[in-house]
């Protein structure tokens, strides 16, 4: 198979797949809500992210659906939707640069970046939720900057950069296959 359009169109169901499975079947996943950590969860999205940004939205779409299938709380699905605006922006970004600036230094840095977007996302997300009144009891005690700040808000920058960091772990053996490499950035 040579044809790109094809080969970016296994890609991202291949891609889609994983971002299923993964919230369904993980075995480290912490739920606190409003807070949620599936380990990996985001990794098929990094990976679409150096791929191309269609690819990025597309798998974003694709493990909103696995976080909905998994029986996650509506809060999480919705969180997992925001998803689509740090993938898009994170693969524009890296899409703009060149070889040179991705750098194992350089990505951990825009690492933290999309992570910023991506905590973002989900604290207006977790926010709405939080001053209607739809989260726990337990969570409207524990208070704003507990509840909402400190777990999804630094709970998803970090969780975010690890799953970054397993992407970029998997992206640089594949970007060494000769006939992968010119799809990867």
């Amino acid at each position: 198979m040579k044809n790109p359009r094809v080969i970016k169109i296994c890609v991202s169901g291949l891609l889609i797949a994983i971002g299923l499975i993964i919230p369904i079947f993980s075995p480290v996943k912490v739920v606190l809500e409003p807070a949620s950590f599936t380990l990996a969860s985001h990794v098929p999205i990094f990976i679409a992210m150096f791929i191309s940004p269609v690819m990025a939205v597309a798998v974003a779409l694709g493990t909103t659906l696995g976080f909905f299938m998994g029986g996650f709380p509506i809060i999480i699905v919705i969180r997992a939707s925001t998803h689509i605006f740090f993938a898009l922006a994170g693969s524009f970004l890296l899409h703009k640069v060149t070889k040179k600036e991705l750098s194992a230094l350089h990505l951990r840095i825009f690492s933290f970046y999309i992570a910023v977007i991506h905590a973002l996302g989900e604290l207006i997300v977790v926010s709405v939720f939080y001053f209607d009144g739809n989260i726990s009891q337990a969570h409207l005690d524990q208070g704003f900057l507990t509840s909402v700040l400190l777990l999804v808000g630094v709970g998803t920058v970090i969780h975010s950069m690890i799953d970054f960091e397993i992407a970029r772990l998997i992206i640089l053996p594949l970007k060494k296959q000769k006939n992968l490499a010119q799809y990867i950035k």
